[in-house]
């Protein structure tokens, strides 16, 4: 099968290099590029033949002369790798001139939206795929598998921490701001939340126990399992032997008592998430749902305080 054409928005974005070794992979081409910064040299790697706007309105407009033209020139797929709070009306483009949607989490901030788009999907016969990578990585597969086996009825004790240190850059960028970004829990924290619903199924009981722009943390009851969570972007939390990192990261879940390491086993992702997409297989709005849901929640409960079932990491962190 000939390949299709992609056209991309936010190309000069953190996430944008995994996706364009994606489309790159896959035998497609990248025919059309968007973003407001034109630091995007790294198109050169992939693809030389990339039509580039710095401003939507030409963007637009030559997407739609293509699609005007015919179904080879056409774009049969756009990816979106723009700031959150874009996804939405990104994804409402890409319906709109006739191509699949492959948006990067969360595919929007509130779950009222992820009923629109379904309507929107229906209205133009099209398609919006998201990516959600942990579930096809091999050892959460596996994971999934074993605890599908188990009896019914048993909760697990699980841990969740997640430190990923940024520098005061995050606040003044989109990223700092939970209008934008969603917080937190939404922009550092939802793959892992998602996650954890795949895993252990629907929420039960959520309580959010601290907040401030540099963390949050709290405790959530699902069908199968209790979790104590902390998402931080404080350097300062990284344990002394992650501190002195370039990459200032801290990866952890534990259940019971086994660590669950997934460090390795990322680099293909994104190109797996492509291939099922391609071959009609990939995660959509319902698959999106759940976690989309539960982050909304967490970003707009009011903080308890500490809690018999706060987080480890909580109170010491506060200490400091």
């Amino acid at each position: 099968m000939a390949g299709k054409n992609f056209a991309f928005i936010g190309v000069a974005g953190f996430i944008a290099p995994r996706h364009l070794t994606a489309i790159k992979q896959t035998g497609n081409r990248l025919v059309a590029a968007v973003d407001p910064h034109d630091s995007v040299g790294i198109l050169d790697s992939y693809f030389s033949e990339v039509s580039f706007f710095t401003e939507f309105e030409r963007f637009d407009r030559h997407i739609e002369k293509l699609r005007r033209q015919s179904e080879p020139e056409r774009v049969h797929y756009v990816s979106i790798c723009s700031p959150n709070y874009l996804h939405d009306a990104h994804i409402r483009f890409a319906l709109r001139v006739g191509a699949e949607a492959i948006c990067e989490k969360p595919l929007v901030l509130n779950p009222w939206n992820c009923d629109v788009l379904q309507e929107l999907e229906r209205e133009f016969s099209t398609r919006i795929h998201t990516i959600l990578q942990l579930r096809l990585h091999p050892l959460l597969r596996d994971l999934k598998e074993s605890l599908g086996s188990e009896p019914g009825g048993k909760k697990h004790e699980v841990s969740l921490t997640y430190i990923s240190a940024r520098g005061k850059w995050y606040q003044y960028s989109w990223k700092g701001s939970r209008e934008r970004s969603g917080g937190l829990a939404t922009n550092i924290g939802i793959h892992f939340f998602d996650l954890l619903l795949w895993l252990f199924g629907p929420v039960e009981h959520s309580e959010v126990h601290y907040e401030d722009p540099l963390k949050t943390s709290g405790y959530l009851e699902l069908e199968r399992a209790k979790i104590r969570w902390y998402l931080s972007i404080d350097r300062n939390d990284l344990p002394l032997e992650n501190a002195g990192e370039q990459s200032g990261t801290f990866r952890s879940i534990r259940i019971d008592d086994r660590e669950i390491e997934f460090s390795e086993g990322f680099r293909d992702l994104h190109t797996l998430s492509y291939e099922n997409i391609l071959s009609g297989h990939g995660f959509g709005i319902e698959d999106a749902r759940p976690s989309i849901q539960l982050t909304h929640n967490i970003r707009n409960s009011t903080p308890t305080g500490i809690t018999p079932d706060s987080h480890p990491l909580l109170e010491n962190a506060l200490r400091k």
